[in-house]
């Protein structure tokens, strides 16, 4: 008598997902639909401790980057309900609830709004935010790469799961500060107030690279522990179908924000690539002066700021201009800072 066949390529994904979410741990669908859906339920109380908190952390966030607090901008994070609703995007996707995914989208846009306006109020009210563009909570959230994208993702998979499981609530605040969503959208405002639209749309993209990561993973994780298991089989082929456009625009959604993202990344490393050679061609440059020194070689927006110590007077700039024109595609201006120096001997 031969033995029966087993389906090996079924088992290991349900054996993985039982062990990422284990059923002693595993929460009801109706829970997690109640905690994401700001509609459901004691809805007054929802909305008003959404937006309260929402108005909080968008204040506590704008006034961290403006003055390039971080630890101000991680008690930003940690108050931000802002991942509410984009988890229950990814919810309404499973689960096949229309009217769900619309009111989160609805939440998800008018937080958008409510933070943005704050960061644009706060700089047209406060003095001396004209600087503000140059600090390190703007100029570390304005031009998201790859490795932004993965972070995100690898959050929105850990939010997703703790979610699913009754054993990790607490782990929830630090997942709150690895997905970074209030204080981006902080930095929007702020570059607005201050004329700077480029490094605004940079923010953005880094807010929906982490929103579309947040619904991907939920949407992946909630169908793997079979949440919309039951409400796809009541739908039929209809839901099918449903299901084959939600997960079609998840995949357009996934390279719209990848694809500038993947391009960041590249002109960074296309950017530290020529930073390198044109530090070497300054110390080229400077090659027989008498205790020159290159001290720094840097990027100021598209111009190069190469400093040096020197007690006397430096070669002429032309050779070093030609040098980093022939490295560079942009041509861009060298700025050379010279600082005078003095040995003293003992």
């Amino acid at each position: 008598m031969s033995a029966p066949a087993v389906d090996t390529g079924e088992r290991r994904p349900r054996r993985l997902v039982d062990a990422l979410v284990p059923h002693s741990q595993r929460r009801d669908p109706a829970t997690v639909g109640d905690r994401l859906d700001l509609d459901n339920g004691d809805t007054r109380a929802k909305r008003s401790a959404f937006w309260v908190m929402l108005v909080l952390a968008g204040v506590i966030a704008v006034c961290g980057v403006v003055t390039d607090s971080t630890a101000t901008v991680i008690g930003a994070m940690i108050i931000a309900p802002l991942s509410t609703p984009i988890l229950g995007i990814g919810f309404g996707i499973v689960v096949g609830d229309r009217s769900a995914i619309l009111r989160s989208v609805g939440y998800v846009l008018g937080g958008m709004v409510v933070v943005v306006a704050l960061g644009l109020l706060v700089t047209l009210v406060l003095p001396a935010t004209t600087g503000v563009a140059g600090n390190s909570q703007v100029t570390g959230r304005t031009a998201p790469g790859v490795g932004d994208l993965v972070a995100a993702f690898a959050t929105g998979f850990a939010g997703a799961i703790a979610l699913t499981r009754r054993d990790l609530g607490d782990i929830l605040p630090g997942i709150a500060i690895a997905i970074s969503l209030v204080p981006p959208l902080g930095v929007v405002g702020v570059c607005l107030g201050v004329g700077q639209p480029a490094l605004a749309a940079g923010a953005l993209l880094l807010f929906g690279s982490n929103a579309v990561a947040l619904v991907v993973a939920a949407t992946v994780v909630f169908s793997a522990v079979g949440y919309g298991a039951q409400a796809r089989a009541a739908r039929g082929a209809a839901g099918a179908r449903r299901r084959r456009s939600t997960t079609l625009v998840a995949l357009v959604a996934v390279l719209v924000v990848a694809i500038p993202m993947v391009a960041n990344s590249v002109q960074a490393l296309l950017a530290d690539l020529w930073l390198r050679q044109a530090g070497a061609a300054a110390q080229e440059w400077v090659e027989g002066i008498d205790d020159a020194v290159v001290e720094d070689v840097s990027w100021l927006g598209q111009d190069l700021v190469v400093e040096v110590r020197s007690p006397g007077a430096l070669p002429d700039v032309a050779p070093l201009v030609d040098q980093v024109d022939s490295l560079v595609p942009w041509e861009p201006r060298v700025i050379v800072v010279h600082t005078v120096g003095e040995r003293v001997e003992p």
